[in-house]
């Protein structure tokens, strides 16, 4: 058994020795990106699993270590991490948590202590929890970020965006059940088996796998038939995790809805970009400001190249560019307003918006203060610019029902059906006055 080692401050430090023995426990967000960036971990020799499971357990077991009022993120996050603890699948004594800080202004760079509070408080301090950031914080001598393991990342979040913006156009209209979600399994598992082969991230390698993932995704037998289609935005964690949102994009697909979910590049860039900003209005390190101007570059020619691809193939809706998302802002909100989702939440809104989903559904934790102001506390901003705008904000906690959230989506549902059967009334009437012969 690996020897526990602790630094100054008396924290337990994820040893060289570990790295060899343990296995990393990493809660899931995204299902598509996390399954990539589970494989970047053990391509660099780390032993990594990720955690599925959702179900009701793990908002009980988060509550018994995780104060109610806290972010509700933190206590799902910690409550599965702590619920594989205790399944019995794992050593303890074999087994380290894995969790991401920010390093921001938002309580989420806080989590880490909270777990570590509630692995105390189980029994469990002997587990050593690993911080993954680009900040700088809790260095662990058997973890780290190298350039290579970074670049892996990028793309598998790049990868993953666009496998997921492709798949989420074909899943409601597929003729064949399941097809989309094999030809998801597919690019998964032929994308990570690139990652450690040399020349796998060359540009014009990169260029023709956006252009085969849209093409095989745009090959599937579809019927496109009219449906609603629903933007969801909001807290970063909420927004994704099925485990968090109550699996709103299946209950979404049950009401016949397409849902229409932003990637995650917006926000990586978005990140990046706050370090600019920084600079731009308070000063600091140069070097801070150059090293964030650089790999928001870099990401957005990912981007560019990822959205060209989709380009191609007219029947799919195009992302937007993150410059075009940044310019959507203006009159709304400063570049300064960055805690939490900050400016990036009421720009998602707003480009949805713009590409003409008006409807939308804003995920929040109960009490997340940025995410009121940037998303709830802008809806009336942006129905005054946008009258068409049909956006329901849902809390999620721990005491919110899932039928009382399911409801109030349908009422925004009922709406937007509503809209849908007025537009295709008017839409002949118009047709006919236009074909009506001149006088």
């Amino acid at each position: 058994m690996a020897e526990l080692v602790y630094n100054e401050q008396r924290r337990l430090l994820f040893t060289e020795e570990m790295k060899k023995e343990y296995t990393l426990l990493m809660p899931q967000m995204l299902p598509v990106h996390f399954s990539m960036l589970r494989r970047v971990f053990e391509i660099h020799g780390y032993k990594a699993v990720m955690l599925t499971t959702n179900h009701r357990g793990i908002v009980d077991e988060g509550q018994k270590y995780v104060h109610n009022d806290t972010c509700y993120p933190a206590l799902l996050v910690i409550g599965q991490l702590l619920d594989a603890v205790k399944s019995g699948k794992y050593d303890p004594h074999k087994v380290a948590l894995m969790i991401t800080q920010t390093g921001g202004g938002c309580r989420a760079s806080n989590y880490i202590h909270l777990l570590r509070k509630a692995l105390h408080r189980a029994g469990y301090d002997y587990i050593p929890v690993v911080s993954v950031n680009l900040s700088g914080l809790e260095k662990n001598p058997g973890f780290s970020l190298g350039i290579g393991m970074l670049i892996e990342m990028a793309y598998s979040m790049i990868y993953g965006d666009l496998i997921v913006h492709m798949a989420n156009q074909c899943r409601p209209y597929e003729i064949v059940e399941g097809e989309t979600d094999r030809r998801i399994n597919k690019w998964v598992e032929r994308l990570v088996g690139e990652f450690s082969h040399k020349g796998s991230f060359r540009p014009s390698h990169v260029r023709e796998n956006f252009d085969a993932i849209c093409a095989d995704f745009a090959s599937i037998p579809v019927h496109r038939v009219p449906k609603i289609r629903v933007g969801v935005v909001g807290e970063i964690y909420i927004k994704y995790a099925p485990l968090g949102n109550n699996n709103l994009e299946e209950f979404l697909l049950s009401e016949g809805c397409e849902p229409v979910v932003p990637g995650l590049t917006d926000f990586i860039i978005f990140k990046c970009d706050n370090r600019v900003e920084d600079h731009l209005l308070y000063g600091g390190k140069t070097g801070t400001y150059l090293g964030a101007s650089v790999l928001a570059k870099y990401v957005r020619r990912l981007q560019r190249e990822m959205i060209a691809a989709v380009r191609k193939h007219p029947e799919f809706r195009v992302p937007c560019t993150f410059e075009h998302l940044k310019s959507l802002v203006k009159g709304y909100l400063g570049y300064g307003n960055k805690m939490g989702e900050g400016w990036l939440l009421t720009g998602e809104m707003l480009e949805l918006v713009d590409s003409g989903i008006t409807n939308i559904v804003c995920t929040q934790p109960f009490g997340c203060l940025p995410n009121h102001i940037a998303g709830k506390g802008m809806v009336r901003k942006i129905k005054d610019h946008h009258p068409e705008a049909n956006i329901v904000c849902v809390d999620y906690d721990p005491g919110a029902a899932r039928i009382n959230q399911e409801n109030r989506i349908k009422l925004m549902l009922a709406n937007a059906r509503l809209a849908m059967e007025k537009a295709a009334q008017e839409k002949p009437a118009a047709q006919g006055k236009e074909s009506a012969p001149a006088k």
